[in-house]
């Protein structure tokens, strides 16, 4: 089978790795695809908003499946078009695809489905956002209510910070992504990112992770598309996860097909684990970045025998996924002057990957033949050990053998998973 994996990032090299070890996978094209991602895939140069060009190849290279990577293209709907051509696609509909293109829309559906949830209000006008500042207490969580890369969430600690931040997000400091502004009381307790898939009917669990939004060290800083990720999340028990899947996940499913919009693909929800249990921070409708990459290193089997099931709806009669026991992590290599404006351009040497670890690609890109980053976000050291502590130090000892001057990287990337498991071993 022919498969078309469409993006360009982390993920994207990610999904790519797995994708071209399946048996079932002929050929795989990637596009626009990256320098990394060319080692698994051929390179296509597709204008992903150009639905009739991505149609064309799909049909001159005989695509089995069509895997959409990122969020955008699917808020855009190019997987309504692929399903109306009659090719297979893993992501759900522009409609679905609402779960993360608007935040309002998502918290109105938790309501309606009893999903537990953060107390908020939405708004169209910055007067009556700020307004609504007063029935909220500090810290208040403001959020632009569109696709903002991971970047619209701004959480206030005072009223003039809150001011602040709606104030820029209805002047355009988001783009469209702010024309409409959520705000919602702060919660209380640890995050963890639980991941399933659905094709609309049947639902299974695929993994949990823990991401590290901020830039720095301890958590500090402006928030981030991700620094770093492991996984599994151990602080999400079984017991909190079977109540996420009847709390969360299927009452979600069931209530996009109820009104008329089945989704289909990965339902990724960001949580807080709260005193009184876990509660949806927002959905994202597709793999996360990077946690993504820690959740492939840990999958047993056929990727593509999931995803294709998925597309075709009959995941129900399909194995679900495994994943081994081993912990793994990754710890993002970031561009100076990232979450701002990123140097560009800078060199990279990369070492031999040793077995059980990989160096995903996220924003590079080759100058006359030599590898230099070219966006935020550049490289992703992943590794995977039989404890997360022994993962972290894998991965580190990878990352400090990649040759990058113009790049950082966060030194404490599963710190918390890290501490509980040094105190059990001092039990």
């Amino acid at each position: 089978m022919n498969i078309l994996l469409l993006g360009g990032g982390g993920r994207e090299h990610a999904l790519a790795w797995k994708l071209a070890q399946s048996p079932r996978c002929t050929t795989l094209y990637a596009a626009p695809g990256n320098p990394g991602i060319a080692h698994q895939a051929r390179l296509v140069d597709l204008d992903l908003a150009d639905h009739q060009a991505v149609i064309a190849f799909c049909d001159a290279h005989d695509i089995g499946l069509v895997v959409v990577g990122p969020e955008a293209p699917l808020v855009d709907g190019i997987a309504d078009t692929l399903r109306a051509d009659g090719i297979p696609v893993f992501g759900p509909s522009k409609a679905a695809a609402q779960l993360e293109g608007s935040k309002g829309y998502t918290k109105d559906l938790c309501i309606k489905a009893g999903i537990p949830t953060a107390r908020y209000v939405r708004t169209a006008r910055q007067a009556d956002a700020m307004a609504a500042l007063a029935d909220f207490g500090l810290p208040v969580v403001i959020k632009a209510d569109g696709l903002a890369a991971g970047k619209g969430v701004v959480i206030a600690e005072t009223r003039d910070e809150a001011e602040a931040a709606i104030a820029d997000m209805f002047g355009g400091g988001f783009g469209g992504a702010g024309a409409e502004v959520v705000i919602e009381d702060f919660m209380t307790g640890e995050e963890a990112s639980f991941f399933a898939l659905t094709d609309g009917v049947s639902v299974v669990p695929f993994g949990s992770a823990q991401d590290h939004k901020r830039v720095g060290d301890g958590d500090t800083g402006p928030n981030t598309g991700g620094m770093g990720a492991y996984s599994p999340a151990t602080v999400l028990t079984p017991e909190l996860r079977a109540r996420v899947m009847d709390e969360i996940i299927r009452p979600t499913v069931t209530g996009m097909a109820a009104r008329g919009t089945p989704y289909s693909g990965v339902l990724f929800a960001g949580l807080m684990l709260t005193p009184e249990g876990p509660k949806l921070i927002e959905y994202n409708c597709r793999f996360g970045d990077p946690e993504c990459q820690v959740l492939m290193m840990r999958l047993e089997g056929d990727l593509v025998e999931l995803l294709l099931a998925t597309a075709e709806g009959r995941l129900g009669d399909t194995p679900p996924p495994v994943m081994r026991r081993q912990a793994a992590l990754t710890v993002v290599l970031a561009a100076n002057g990232y979450p701002g404006t990123p140097e560009k351009g800078s060199p990279i040497s990369l070492p031999l990957a040793a077995d059980g670890s990989m160096i995903f690609h996220s924003g590079t890109a080759l100058k006359d033949g030599a590898l230099v980053s070219s966006g935020g976000r550049v490289l992703c050291a992943t590794a995977t050990g039989s404890t997360v502590t022994q993962a972290q130090a894998a991965a580190y000892g990878l990352a400090d053998k990649i040759g990058f001057p113009g790049g950082f990287c966060r030194r404490d990337i599963g710190w918390r998973e890290v501490a509980r498991e040094a105190e059990k071993t001092e039990a």
